[in-house]
């Protein structure tokens, strides 16, 4: 059996549609249910539903041996395993934001940045050189500048509607940012024969 990981929500829906296109019945992640472990018809693959943060962790530790997850989680976590394919769907950009008149502000030593991004934004501005202040925020990100509680904001940014609706705009586009798949190094050797040909099927899929 092929174990995967996917991301509740939309991105599980894509997925799986992704998995029905290759071939493998993934039916089952459209089941109006409450549980999180979901087997198809066939037996032959098991599907995971969980917060995107943890898909990482289950691919890195071999209970999921595939996931599909965003890049920014990616990004974020960093764990020890193999982006095997860009799926080039929900596409969206990592982004500095915040009041135009800021823009001149980007390179403050005194910057305050709030992100749920935590890690990332921490290490693009060390990289960068520029000691600010990150503020680790969960929800509504855009209210910190609003607030006055940053200067700018570290997001992900798609449509921008959330950004415009509170007088705010996209400073500076760092990061591009879509569903990548994901899979456990140690899976790829010892299941090579089943993972590599779905791999080469998405491939053509995707493009």
């Amino acid at each position: 059996m092929i174990t995967v990981a996917l991301a509740k929500g939309r991105l599980a829906n894509e997925s799986a549609e992704l998995f029905e296109k290759c071939g493998i019945d993934a039916s089952v992640v459209f089941s109006d249910t409450r549980k999180l472990v979901l087997e198809s018809a066939d037996k032959k693959f098991s599907f995971f539903l969980v917060k995107p943060s943890d898909v990482p962790t289950y691919v890195e530790y071999g209970i999921a041996d595939m996931g599909i997850v965003g890049k920014d989680t990616l990004l974020e976590h960093e764990k020890d395993l193999y982006e095997m394919l860009d799926l080039k769907f929900e596409p969206c950009k990592l982004c500095v934001a915040g009041y135009p008149e800021k823009k001149e502000l980007l390179t403050n030593p005194h910057l305050r940045v709030a992100t749920k991004y935590v890690h990332t934004a921490r290490k693009l501005y060390a990289g960068r050189g520029e000691d600010v202040e990150i503020i680790p925020l969960n929800g509504s990100i855009e209210l910190a500048p609003v607030t006055g509680l940053s200067d700018v904001i570290f997001d992900v940014v798609q449509t921008g509607s959330t950004l415009r609706a509170n007088g705010l705009v996209v400073l500076e586009e760092v990061f591009d940012v879509s569903a990548r798949l994901v899979v456990n190094k140690v899976s790829l050797k010892r299941k090579a024969d089943v993972i590599l040909p779905i791999i080469d099927r998405m491939k053509a899929i995707v493009g």
